[in-house]
């Protein structure tokens, strides 16, 4: 296949005309993710929430940085590589997307890519839910340990987590409310430029998330 055939080479132009149309009107899709990406968060501080509520301890001595130890700008790099993989994650399937969904102006989607649309929604849709679900159990065991070894409640944990928790769990999960605010319109068209903006918006605010968490929040709990 030519370099010139492949879908992000031939949709670059529309891309860019995308963008600029949404520069000059942004409120309105910015919103909409906004909501999406609110949602999603506080689907995932709930469901954290509850396992941090019902989960057994674990007596394992854990070093929690800020907490146990000192932070440290390892610790940082740590939190950002952790962060930015998900982000990364999510701003993939937002490309995937739109090289499922691509065709040059003037032509209609393929058979293939109209069975493929739905599919496309469903697998996205699945692996969120069961990526919900993992982070939800893995971050809810974390915070009950966490809570015991500070002598607070989870509840009192993850009320003081926010400050960092937000604006992190907001970023990584904007390029999926990008993704589903698309599909639902049959943009698929748009999504690269989604991607693009989405991942513009999240990497500042991933940055200072990781900075929150990593030598603010410990003050908290002093």
């Amino acid at each position: 296949m030519k370099a010139e055939e492949l879908a992000l080479v031939q949709g670059w132009p529309h891309t860019r005309a995308t963008l600029r149309r949404w520069n000059a009107a942004p409120w309105r899709l910015l919103l909409a993710w906004s909501l999406g990406s609110l949602l999603v968060t506080a689907l995932l501080l709930a469901a954290t929430w509850y396992v941090a509520d019902t989960a057994r301890l674990d007596a394992t001595a854990y070093s929690y940085p800020g907490f146990t130890r000192p932070a440290t700008v390892a610790d940082f790099f740590i939190v950002l590589q952790r962060n930015f993989t998900v982000l990364a994650l999510h701003a993939l399937a937002c490309v995937g997307g739109f090289m499922a969904g691509w065709v040059r102006p003037g032509e209609r989607m393929t058979r293939t890519q109209r069975h493929a649309a739905p599919l496309a929604v469903i697998f996205i849709t699945a692996a969120t839910l069961f990526s919900l679900l993992t982070q939800a159990n893995a971050l809810g065991h974390g915070a009950a340990d966490l809570a015991a070894s500070l002598g607070v409640e989870p509840h009192t944990l993850l009320l003081r987590l926010l400050p960092h928790a937000l604006p992190e769990l907001f970023a990584v999960f904007l390029p999926l409310a990008a993704w589903t605010v698309a599909s639902r319109r049959g943009a698929w068209d748009e999504l690269l430029a989604a991607t693009i903006a989405t991942t513009a918006i999240a990497v500042p605010l991933v940055l200072l998330a990781a900075t929150i968490e990593t030598w603010v929040t410990p003050l908290y709990f002093l």
